[in-house]
């Protein structure tokens, strides 16, 4: 398939943040852009005022037979009836994670995976490229303040593309170099085991050409395992001094964060970073690791890290009353590992305060594989209100969402369910104070709670 020929592309699931990143790209190469989604959102709106044509509910009236190609997402039911009626126009098809290949072909594609940390890792890379004149096509899964959205169409021959393992999906790419930021188990409603998830990044590193490059983070065991077994070559990262790039001196202060970064013993200078955490010193890391191994200077990243405050709902702070104090932190973690993260980064940054933690499951699913991890997460938290369960997909068994705040409970007895938005808003109406600081987690729509 040549992009070049393709004029009218339609986007089933147009509001996602994956698919409105493909249809803000293909805006800007002035293809006429149209696509569904279940509900109007602050990401439609954005669409349509770019210039798509945006429907909101799947009918299959929307699709027009002219339509050139429709690509959708994987979250749509397989009987949706705009995907039925383009099979049966002939009109072709791609899976986003397709189209993402499509793309990757004709590129240098720069791939960056994990569990953890991949949205504000690719936006980094983006960046530092951007301002050291590589001009880079990026694809990021959340809004960049820098990129006007969360996608950046370049002139180069480069594309950098955030690579979810969600059912495969980086298996259709076709990198030239993978950043690896780490490996936990998720998305086990699909992979079963985290042997299996293992075997698929194992699969994912072997589509890399003999030429090609991995930059990984040497503290995680789980990488370092598949990795012996990978004959590409390897730059690593990390906390300790073995990896070929370090972190050292590393001071987590409440407004900034600055560390050391050390190659083969030598210092390569300070960075300082407003975001906050230990997690997001990995991330940096990460970057600084593979802009420094194809030339880039310090200057250029610093430059980029004086700005960079981070992603849309990625530690999102927001003040709710100046004069109260109080402040309002908007945040994507909906893993364990993330909310422990998270909560670590608040506690740094706000120490002393109390912290409000509402948080909403992602998925039936994820909750009900992770269920003891999920109960141990909040320990940091002072006060914890567990929103009803975001379902995407209606097909799962559900979970008792009382079950899970009596398992906090072991860990943590200050945790509540309150079964509505506007019951939660109501109630932290009354009970937050002067200089408390509300924790907004989860991947659903919970950044839609009134503070």
């Amino acid at each position: 398939m040549n992009l070049n020929q393709i004029k009218k592309i339609y986007l089933i699931g147009i509001g996602g943040i994956g698919m409105s990143a493909v249809a803000r790209l293909m805006l800007k190469q002035n293809k006429q852009i149209s696509g569904s989604d279940r509900e109007k959102s602050l990401i439609t709106d954005g669409l349509k005022k770019l210039g798509a044509k945006i429907y909101i509910g799947h009918k299959d009236s929307n699709l027009s037979i002219k339509t050139d190609l429709v690509v959708y997402t994987t979250a749509i039911d397989k009987n949706n009836s705009e995907l039925k009626k383009a099979k049966k126009l002939n009109i072709p098809t791609l899976r986003y994670s397709q189209f993402l290949g499509l793309l990757s072909r004709d590129k240098i594609t720069i791939a960056i995976s994990g569990t953890h940390g991949k949205t504000t890792t690719t936006a980094l890379i983006g960046l530092i490229f951007a301002q050291a004149g590589f001009d880079p096509t990026v694809i990021v899964g959340s809004q960049v303040k820098e990129f006007k959205g969360n996608a950046r169409l370049g002139q180069s021959d480069y594309l950098i593309v955030e690579a979810c393992e969600h059912r495969q999906a980086f298996l259709d790419l076709e990198p030239d170099i993978i950043v690896l930021t780490n490996l936990e188990a998720d998305h086990l409603d699909f992979y079963k085991t985290l042997t299996n998830l293992k075997q698929t990044f194992k699969k994912y590193l072997n589509k890399l050409p003999r030429g090609g490059l991995i930059v990984a983070n040497q503290d995680d065991k789980n990488l370092s395992l598949i990795l012996k077994n990978i004959s590409r070559h390897q730059i690593s990262y990390g906390l300790k001094k073995s990896a070929d790039y370090s972190a050292s001196e590393i001071n987590l202060k409440s407004q900034y964060s600055q560390f050391k970064v050390i190659k083969n013993k030598k210092s390569l200078g300070q960075f300082k970073t407003h975001l906050s955490g230990q997690h997001n010193i990995y991330n940096i890391l990460a970057a600084i690791s593979f802009a420094k191994g194809v030339g880039v200077t310090n200057k250029e990243i610093q430059t980029v890290l004086n700005s960079f405050k981070g992603t849309w709902r990625r530690f999102d702070i927001r003040t709710k009353n100046k004069k109260q104090g109080i402040v309002v932190i908007d945040d994507y973690a909906h893993h364990p590992t993330e909310i422990k993260a998270t909560l670590s980064a608040v506690k740094v940054k706000y120490p002393n305060r109390k912290i409000w933690t509402v948080f909403q499951p992602h998925l039936n699913s994820r909750t009900q594989y992770l269920f003891k991890e999920f109960s141990q997460a909040f320990n940091l938290a002072d006060e914890i209100i567990l929103a009803p369960i975001y379902e995407a997909r209606g097909h799962e068994k559900k979970v008792n969402p009382q079950n899970l705040v009596k398992a906090i409970y072991k860990y943590n007895p200050h945790v509540q369910y309150i079964d509505s938005f506007k019951k939660i808003e109501d109630f932290l109406q009354q009970q937050v104070e002067k200089n408390d600081v509300v924790l907004i987690i989860g991947a659903g729509d919970i950044y839609k709670l009134k503070i």
